[in-house]
């Protein structure tokens, strides 16, 4: 599964622009946030790229959940949100 990583400072627009790319060729993705703020931008790239799926046809569901990421030698915890076609 592809994993799209989005900061406090991702462009929403951009980040739903390649979710739906990602799920267009893989049929799922899944975006990894750490801070309120990228978890923020997170929400509003799904909520965008969800319109730009509904014209194929497609409907997506989110996942979310916690993984844990190293960052240099530190450890920690992200959230994290599966994103697949509504079955």
């Amino acid at each position: 599964m592809e994993v799209l990583k989005i900061s406090a400072k991702t462009d929403p627009k951009k980040a739903a622009g390649a979710l739906a790319e990602v799920i267009r060729k893989h049929g799922e993705a899944e975006l990894q946030a750490i801070g309120a703020g990228a978890v923020n931008q997170a929400t509003k790239a799904i909520a965008i790229a969800r319109g730009f799926l509904a014209p194929n046809g497609i409907d997506i569901v989110c996942i979310p959940g916690f993984t844990d990421v190293k960052i240099g030698e530190e450890d920690r915890t992200a959230i994290k949100f599966i994103i697949e076609p509504r079955e």
